[in-house]
């Protein structure tokens, strides 16, 4: 299994038109040889799978990646709630390779988009 490091920067919104290398997110996570996110090898490195949310004026934010009951992927903080999850649209079906996108809902709703800017092997 090969886990990978992503990284993700705001792309263009309204509020930042093009885009902001300041706001993301970074995370670990196994993906096949085709960029996708492999589900079999993430419930065997699960504890590896760890993220880090980086937001201009605000302390980072750390926690990890999961696949909710409702069968969804998402960011969480606190495995205790699912009231701080983020859920992450369609990452089971989505491309991770510099160049694509990922849309992030944020738990009050908000949705923004990113674009994947790296993915390399964790060494």
């Amino acid at each position: 299994m090969t886990l990978y490091h992503v990284r993700l920067e705001l792309a263009r919104e309204k509020d930042h038109p093009t885009g902001s290398e300041r706001h993301g997110y970074e995370f670990t996570a196994p993906l096949d040889e085709l960029g996708h996110l492999d589900a079999a090898q993430w419930r065997q490195a699960r504890r590896q799978c760890q993220m880090r949310r980086f937001w201009m004026g605000e302390d980072d934010r750390q926690g990890e990646l999961i696949h909710t009951k409702g069968g969804r992927w998402a960011f969480s903080y606190d495995p205790a709630t699912d009231a701080d999850d983020e859920a992450i649209f369609r990452l089971d079906r989505h491309t991770i390779r510099a160049g694509e996108y990922l849309s992030i809902t944020e738990p009050e709703g908000e949705q923004h988009t990113f674009r994947v800017v790296r993915v390399a092997p964790v060494q």
